[in-house]
């Protein structure tokens, strides 16, 4: 089977984390949308529908059927994929979910009320539902590795999936609120406080005396510390300390220093504002609780202070003994009251440097998706 997942016009409504890559790569849950279909068509090609500056890396197929990469698949909705006939077109009330050929007759999806994203903090907003579809999908049939008996489980212990080669010791786990999944090589040290629903991803670590609730997804070689509430990490970032985190979406290889800090409500309880890409300023949004979204490579030193709903973009590195501004474009160098612009050379090479501790390196294509987005400060 082949396809293109398509960002359907939505790719900036999901910056920070879209600007490197088309929201079929973005993780919510235990999965990327990209490696959800892997797991449930294991021979499917895909290719994608994104941004001009980023088909080097992510190329479109030659192929005649085409996914809104905004729908968490649920196997009612692969199962409506693979009986598209030519020509016809799959809808969910007035949403296009996919297209075949010219798509002239269409079809009402029938099936399981599917996850559907519309802005970026519905990644953490509907994390918990998309936690529960992927458990459900990658555990079943199979068997968990065994709880050491140094730990305490709370809940039932259906909703615990250990990984072999995982290591959890000394923990406190409650699943009565939601699944925890433990993936390949992953570690949680003894004293960590988890409540579920959780993914721990291929990998990752929970540093000791880590606290965490609240529908949380730590991406691979992701290493996690603190208090963290409601937080999705990409990949191959750390937050490795003290410092509370909240409702907050953490991009590829960004680095939080210790005691970083992050609000997630308003003093008045009112709903809060935020930056929008596509809109090109704030936004209101009807929700209380909107945390940091970081993008990829971005850091900030240690204490750094965040007010509620701000929003970084990519190559960013702040250090400042004040609150910096809600809104910090890419390639932004924060000092003190000082914004000046991270100059590309320097940011790439801040960017291996980090990598390289991981036997990793930039490509050609990253290095120019960065220049991209340097050359247009999103």
């Amino acid at each position: 089977m082949k396809f293109n997942l398509s960002d359907f016009g939505k790719h900036k409504n999901f910056a920070p984390l879209s600007l490197t890559k088309p929201i079929g790569c973005i993780r919510m849950g235990i999965f990327t949308n990209v490696e959800r279909y892997v797991s449930y068509l294991p021979e499917a090609h895909i290719g994608y529908e994104t941004e001009d500056y980023l088909t080097h890396k992510y190329p479109r197929l030659d192929c005649d059927l085409t996914v809104n990469a905004c729908v968490i698949p649920n196997p009612e909705f692969i199962a409506a994929l693979l009986h598209l006939e030519e020509n016809q077109s799959l809808y969910d009330e007035d949403r296009l979910l996919a297209q075949k050929g010219n798509g002239a007759e269409p079809i009402k999806f029938i099936g399981t009320k599917l996850i559907i994203l519309e802005e970026r903090w519905d990644i953490f907003q509907k994390n918990a539902a998309a936690l529960d579809l992927d458990f459900n999908q990658v555990t079943e049939g199979r068997k968990t590795q065994a709880l050491s008996p140094s730990n305490l489980l709370i809940g039932p212990k259906s909703k615990l999936f250990i990984e072999q080669g995982a290591m959890i010791e000394g923990c406190t786990l409650n699943t009565n609120d939601g699944p925890i999944y433990i993936g390949k090589g992953a570690e949680i040290m003894e004293g960590s406080l988890v409540r579920g629903g959780l993914a721990l991803c291929n990998e990752a670590t929970i540093k000791m005396g880590t606290k965490i609730y609240g529908a949380t997804t730590i991406g691979p070689h992701c290493k996690v510390g603190g208090e963290v509430n409601n937080v999705i990490f990409q990949a191959y970032s750390n937050k490795g300390h003290d410092g509370f985190l909240g409702n907050s979406l953490i991009g590829e290889w960004c680095n939080l220093g210790a005691d970083t800090n992050t609000s997630n409500l308003k003093n008045n309880y009112s709903n809060v504002r935020t930056y929008s890409y596509s809109m090109a300023e704030e936004v209101q949004t009807d929700l209380q609780f909107i945390g940091l979204s970081m993008g990829d490579y971005s850091k900030c030193a240690i204490n750094t202070m965040f007010n509620t709903a701000s929003v970084v973009g990519v190559s960013c590195n702040i250090f400042t003994h004040s609150f910096p501004h809600k809104y910090i474009p890419s390639f932004s160098w924060v000092q003190g009251e000082l914004y000046t612009l991270n100059k590309l050379d320097k940011a790439l090479l801040s960017a291996n440097n980090m990598m390289h501790r991981r036997q990793l390196s930039l490509s050609k294509e990253d290095e120019a998706i960065l220049q991209h987005i340097a050359n247009e400060r999103y």
